[in-house]
């Protein structure tokens, strides 16, 4: 096809109800150590899944696998009702992974001819080139293109094929916060036409704006698979934050003896409690001390990410 062609509007995804990714009870082994030991994911055509976990928690094996880059010990994977490499023959499954696959010393745009020509069917160059926000340096060496430059590329390499599913590992690794923010939004943008995403990341935020779910592995095993809201409803406890004012540190010490309290920190003219029976913290504060201005806010994915997980080892 021209690279002038016009862009399909319909996403290329098979017209049956197979879910987009079906992995049953993964496992891979490496000398004697299990980096995944019985993963079962489930993705619905047309959901944006992160895929969460410490370094080594097996993130990128599990994703290998998915992407038949690597083939499981034990268990199986079906890419909508397909094997990983008739889905990505086909054309249905597309990657952008954290470095490599780009040739230095070639422009942008030829880049995305040469990606285009593995295909039978594609979709627009220029049209992925916009999707992606580079069209305006299709001229331009890879060399010459910045780290965030050469992701988006890979972004729109991915989108060349029309597929119905994009697999991101650590897309916006060094890039810097306008970049990541830029790229994010030209994902949320192609995601809305429904197309399905799954990528891992270590940037919580980014999973807590763009994900409809979240899948949290731990030492190869899935520990929490839920929304936004219901990982943080599973880490336990809640932050109680006043205004404070105890020069004698008695009241601190009364907080802190208190049943189901975790923690208390005085910042400045600030208490913050974190305990696990929030109204108790609560109704103390309001009646035996001078506090006031109470604030009760639940754990962020930031502190669900670090309980459900956080007994992890660095380094795989």
């Amino acid at each position: 096809m021209s690279e002038t062609q016009t862009a399909r509007t319909v996403i290329q995804a098979p017209a049956a109800p197979h879910p987009a990714i079906t992995a049953t009870g993964l496992t891979k082994h490496f000398r004697g150590f299990t980096a995944v030991d019985g993963v079962d994911i489930s993705v619905k055509q047309g959901e944006v899944v992160a895929f969460l976990g410490p370094n080594g928690a097996g993130k990128t094996t599990t994703i290998d696998m998915l992407l038949g880059l690597s083939q499981p010990d034990a268990g199986q994977v079906s890419l909508f009702g397909l094997t990983p490499r008739q889905a990505i023959g086909r054309g249905l499954v597309s990657a952008v992974m954290q470095t490599g696959g780009l040739l230095s010393d070639v422009t942008v745009r030829d880049t995305m001819k040469l990606t285009a020509s593995l295909f039978t069917h594609t979709t627009s160059i220029d049209a992925a080139l916009e999707r992606a926000g580079i069209a305006d340096i299709a001229d331009r060496k890879v060399q010459k293109c910045s780290g965030g430059q050469q992701q988006r590329l890979r972004f729109a390499m991915a989108l060349v094929s029309d597929p119905g599913l994009i697999v991101l590992d650590e897309p916006t690794t060094g890039m810097d916060v306008e970049g990541r923010h830029s790229f994010w939004q030209a994902i949320h943008a192609d995601a809305q036409r429904g197309r399905t995403v799954l990528f891992a990341t270590h940037y919580l935020e980014e999973a807590d704006q763009y994900a409809d779910r979240i899948v949290l592995i731990r030492r190869g095993r899935i520990v929490a698979d839920g929304t936004t809201a219901e990982i943080k409803a599973m880490a336990s406890g809640r932050t109680v934050e006043a205004e404070w004012d105890d020069a004698s540190g008695s009241g601190q010490a009364e907080i802190a003896a208190l049943e189901g309290v975790d923690s208390v920190e005085v910042r400045g003219p600030r208490i913050i409690i974190r305990a696990n029976d929030s109204d108790a913290v609560a109704r103390h504060l309001l009646t035996r001390t001078s506090a006031h201005d109470v604030t009760i806010t639940s754990q962020n994915l930031e502190q669900a990410f670090l309980q459900l997980t956080g007994d992890d080892t660095e380094g795989e």
